[in-house]
């Protein structure tokens, strides 16, 4: 079958339900060609995780200090090691996650 990547989705409210994300890093997002910053690639690592995943039988384990790189469309500035959540979230997984946000808002130490 062809063209069964455009029914893939990423539901990232579900994801990040029971979850605390805390800032990692903070780098500028280039565009590939031209080198022109487009934006800010934002490392966060979930701090919190209490989603309840399905797993096999017998099997343990969670996302718990998992990095995530969030892709935002303009230049921010935000602290390390605060607490974040993302506004306005799209993303899509195929053979690694990609996350996009609107725009982050600070939450706390």
């Amino acid at each position: 079958m062809k063209y069964l990547r455009q029914f893939e989705y990423f539901d990232w409210n579900a994801f990040a339900k029971e979850k605390e994300f805390m800032t990692i890093s903070l780098a500028p997002l280039l565009d590939f060609n031209t080198k022109e910053v487009q934006g800010t690639k934002l490392g966060i690592a979930i701090i919190k995780d209490g989603t309840s995943y399905d797993q096999k039988e017998g099997e343990q384990g969670s996302n718990l200090f998992e990095k995530i790189t969030v892709k935002i469309p303009k230049q921010i500035d935000v602290p390390m090691n605060v607490k974040v959540q993302l506004k306005n979230v799209y993303g899509d997984y195929r053979n690694q996650l990609s996350v996009y946000a609107e725009d982050i808002i600070v939450i706390g130490k």
